[in-house]
């Protein structure tokens, strides 16, 4: 059994809902359980709520959620850089995987939107990981 741990943004929330449910699907059809889920404010928060959760022993990976839509400026851009920086750092730093279900930056709304499916693709990545790390360690 894989336990994961899920980081969501409520950024863009009627994209990230959509993403959770299918991540929920997924990680049960997988044979996965979600141990926590965790909602932050936006994608540029989730290094923090994805440190907590590497920290816990019943967690094997984390799976994060969000949704980066274009903006004016290249806002978008650095979110998303930062964020995927510092969790891919974490992820090294913990030896647990943590997936990088983030769609853009950009995007536009309805491109998001027909994007949630790479949810289940974050959360198939995770418990691939654990099981491939499980392997490496035996």
């Amino acid at each position: 059994m894989v336990n994961l741990g899920i980081v969501v943004s409520e950024f863009n929330y009627e994209v990230t809902t959509a993403m959770l449910g299918l991540a929920k699907e997924h990680a049960e059809f997988l044979e996965a359980k979600i141990i926590k889920i965790v909602t932050v404010p936006g994608v540029y928060d989730m290094p923090l709520a994805v440190k907590k959760l590497l920290e816990k022993k019943d967690i094997d990976g984390v799976v994060t959620l969000g949704a980066v839509i274009e903006g004016e400026t290249d806002h978008d851009d650095i979110v998303v850089q930062h964020a995927s920086r510092k969790i891919t750092d974490l992820s090294l730093e913990f030896n647990k995987p943590v997936s990088l279900g983030i769609s853009g930056p950009g995007l536009t709304r309805l491109e998001a939107l027909q994007r949630v499916g790479y949810a289940k693709r974050a959360v198939e990545t995770v418990v691939k990981m654990v099981k491939k790390l499980k392997e490496l360690d035996e």
